[in-house]
């Protein structure tokens, strides 16, 4: 029991990992919260495609000096109204233009990278740098996550309805179209938000893997929200607890131990896990 205490107490006398965990705990919950909507929209290849395009923005912004979250925003706003248009104006299907739009981007990106090394750490805009955030990191942080966090707590009904019924939704004067921009503007912040933690590549993780967890675990989408904000936090905060004690990439291992939370509600599940399905005699389709 000591040691468990020890493990947990003994780096929280740094500094640097007091702040670490504080972004860690805003990171896992706004990123936990949105990933419900992200699994029940299907837009996991949308979250994919917007945490990619964002690394020109934020290449650019270095350069300029100005605030990163400013070029991640505009560029990720920019691929899904780049999305939206080829989708719309030729016989493309959305997520073939998902394709096209988020791989050019990343690949402007790393063009941009490239060219001006000495301007940007590539290593910590791909994989994060929790352990390494400055005051303005911190702020930032903690003020798109909680604007993320607030917003859809607070509406969360009106985004179940647009999410299951926008037929419905439209007949009382909810226009899904209005809704599915907030969302979109919502991913885009939370985005920017978990670039800190665990960089570009693992930030979809972050995104999908909570809901997911959650999605396997209860019926229920008032549970699945508190379900995958527990999960969410649990992996951010014990992800960077490892990553002190292993010297190992902190982003890394908060996606070890949320796979490992996956893991788990993917076999132990009552109702559709693996092991529980088997008991019954059934699959998925008889659970």
């Amino acid at each position: 029991m000591s040691e468990v205490v020890s493990w947990l107490s003994d780096p929280l006398q740094y500094e640097f990992m007091q702040r670490a965990l504080l972004v860690a705990f805003v990171v896992g919950l706004s990123c936990a919260l949105l990933s419900c909507w992200l699994i029940l929209l299907r837009w996991s290849l949308m979250g994919d495609a917007v945490s990619h395009a964002v690394l020109p923005g934020v290449v650019l912004s270095y350069v300029v000096g100005a605030p990163f979250a400013v070029g991640a925003f505009l560029f990720g706003a920019g691929a899904v109204a780049g999305i939206g248009a080829v989708s719309r104006t030729t016989r493309i299907k959305e997520d073939a233009a998902i394709g096209v739009v988020f791989t050019a981007l990343f690949a402007l990106g790393i063009v941009l990278v490239s060219v001006i090394p000495s301007q940007v750490d590539l290593f910590h805009i791909l994989f994060g740098n929790v352990l390494g955030v400055s005051d303005s990191d911190i702020r930032q942080v903690v003020v798109l996550g909680g604007v993320t966090v607030v917003v859809l707590l607070a509406l969360w009904r009106s985004f179940v309805l647009f999410a299951f019924d926008p037929t419905h939704a439209h007949a009382i004067g909810i226009s899904p179209r209005r809704w599915e921009v907030l969302l979109l503007a919502l991913l885009a912040l939370t985005v920017i938000v978990a670039l800190q933690a665990v960089g570009i590549v693992l930030v979809v993780a972050m995104l999908i893997t909570p809901g997911a967890t959650a999605y396997l675990l209860t019926d229920r989408f008032d549970l699945m929200l508190a379900i995958a904000a527990t999960v969410g936090v649990a992996s951010t905060v014990l992800g960077t607890y490892a990553s002190y004690h292993l010297d190992a990439s902190t982003g890394g291992c908060i996606v070890c131990v949320l796979a490992l939370l996956f893991l788990a509600a993917y076999l132990l599940a009552p109702r559709y896990g693996l092991l529980g399905q088997r008991r019954r005699g059934g699959g998925p389709a008889a659970a």
